[in-house]
């Protein structure tokens, strides 16, 4: 274990050595262990937007496996995806990689903003997974139940060892399509994932508008026009960087603007991607190759 992921899980002060191991198995593995920097691939939109949207660009990504090899190959810190498709590479990639078993989902036909419980922290003790994966819609009426089921979620994983990752992903309500973006709603939500007790929190990175009448004053007299200046934001509002956060990569877009959201995020002081269509959707070698200039960004080398 390097000083800089000693130095993180020592700001996780409640919890028990399994939980340490867990979150230092996924900071300490691939090409960026140990720097505290993590790139980590979802995939869950299949479950989210079906599967010819998802892998028809790219059809070996159909197959789990495809997506196992993947984040192995670039060398990134884990893999998380729901509980189908981890079983479905689970003895062939056992112990190959950290893997984040996210335990609810929605789906394209659905008019509310709530999830199902889709897996259990049995499932990711069967399948040896470090973390459990949890999205959360802050401003929704339906968050309220999701509140309640990460609580008792969250507590029966850290009772037996494993991680929590909370994605806060602020819509519905009374929030409009900008404010689902909007700076002082992504810090709101991310604030609320490190007071539900995450351990990691994965939120999108956030525009420089301010949506909530209330907060319009405490945003004032600052310039929020530096993406980097906004993640640092995020950070702060994550208990002052003592919880890891993570950016994710939204909707397909060119290599030049993942590589300038990496950049900022860095140099944010965010811990860095997780990128899922951004580098599934992409043949294989041009993935790999994404993947490598980000990496690189993260050690500082670009």
């Amino acid at each position: 274990m390097t000083p800089t992921v000693k130095a993180i899980l020592d700001k996780y002060e409640s919890d028990n050595p399994g939980v340490k191991g867990n979150l230092a198995r996924i900071l300490m593995q691939g090409r960026l262990g140990g720097t505290g920097k993590m790139i980590i691939l979802p995939v869950d939109q299949g479950f989210e937007h079906g599967p010819g949207r998802s892998f028809a660009g790219n059809p070996d990504a159909y197959d789990p496996h495809y997506h196992y090899q993947l984040a192995l190959d670039a060398g990134l810190n884990a893999y998380a995806a729901p509980l189908g498709a981890l079983e479905a590479g689970a003895g062939t990639f056992a112990g190959q990689i950290p893997t984040i078993l996210k335990i609810n989902s929605s789906n394209s036909w659905a008019t509310r903003k709530d999830q199902a419980v889709t897996g259990g922290v049995d499932d990711a003790l069967r399948l040896g997974c470090s973390a459990i994966g949890f999205t959360t819609y802050p401003g929704s009426e339906d968050n309220i139940e999701l509140i309640e089921e990460i609580r008792e979620l969250s507590a029966e994983a850290k009772s037996v060892g494993i991680a929590t990752v909370i994605w806060a992903y602020p819509r519905g309500g009374t929030i409009s399509k900008d404010g689902e973006l909007a700076l002082d709603v992504t810090a709101y939500g991310a604030h609320m994932a490190a007071l539900l007790g995450a351990h990691i929190i994965k939120v999108k990175l956030p525009s420089a508008y301010v949506e909530q009448p209330d907060a319009q004053k405490a945003y004032e007299g600052h310039d929020w026009s530096a993406q980097a200046e906004r993640v640092r934001h995020v950070v702060k509002s994550c208990f002052n960087g003592r919880r890891m956060v993570v950016f994710s990569g939204g909707a397909a877009k060119g290599t030049d603007a993942v590589y300038q959201d990496a950049r900022d995020i860095r140099d944010g002081g965010g811990n860095g991607s997780i990128i899922g269509r951004n580098a599934f959707q992409r043949p294989r070698d041009e993935a790999l190759a994404m993947l490598d200039k980000l990496v690189r960004i993260y050690k500082g080398e670009e």
